[in-house]
């Protein structure tokens, strides 16, 4: 039995923070996991930014709102899901995805979520588990599952080398250079039929 597990941001929509960047006007917020590994320091600072510029949840939100899908994308999965089960595995939080996941025809995803204080500000954030995407990989396994994974940052690597089948997509070039044991992919219809050849 297979089952998909694909990273959202970069893969299937655009990556929130760099739109909220855009939207905001602050450069900072483009640092992205592609750029940072370590998450929970990467989070330390974006929460920090905000802080310090006075932007909590209602403005990301709104720019959420203003975000579709990359091009492809909801076909991809639409096809992908006649395959074989599929489920987004992710690092965003609940608050950012749900808008996102109406979409893309409500695939199911497993994320964090945020500590939101009354006023709107972003006051922490609850991991779902440690190294969560590699974790729920492993326990997908333990229960009989084949997994087959996709992603473009640094904090997809171990779920994807942990499967049956890995891919890198839409990633940058100096992961692609430091992983070249992984086929990586520019295009839905390239990795649609990169995971049918392994289903």
């Amino acid at each position: 039995m297979n089952i998909v597990c694909l990273d959202m941001e970069g893969v299937l929509v655009p990556e929130i923070w760099i739109a909220f960047s855009e939207a905001s006007g602050i450069p900072e917020l483009r640092r992205t996991t592609r750029d940072e590994p370590d998450y929970d320091k990467l989070m330390r600072w974006r929460l920090g930014i905000l802080k310090e510029h006075g932007l909590g949840l209602p403005e990301i939100q709104r720019t959420i709102a203003r975000i579709d899908p990359l091009p492809g994308a909801k076909e991809f999965l639409d096809e992908l899901r006649t395959l074989t089960q599929v489920i987004i595995l992710s690092d965003t939080f609940e608050e950012f995805a749900k808008p996102l996941m109406e979409k893309l025809n409500w695939p199911t995803i497993f994320c964090n979520s945020l500590e939101v204080a009354d006023s709107g500000e972003i006051t922490g954030y609850r991991m779902r588990c440690q190294q969560s995407k590699l974790t729920t990989v492993k326990a997908l396994q333990s229960i009989g599952y084949d997994t087959i994974a996709a992603g473009d940052s640094y904090n997809d690597l171990g779920m994807i080398q942990a499967g049956k089948a890995g891919f890198l997509f839409k990633s940058t070039e100096k992961i692609k250079a430091d992983h070249p044991e992984l086929p990586a992919y520019e295009e839905f219809g390239d990795l649609l039929g990169a995971i049918r050849a392994v289903l």
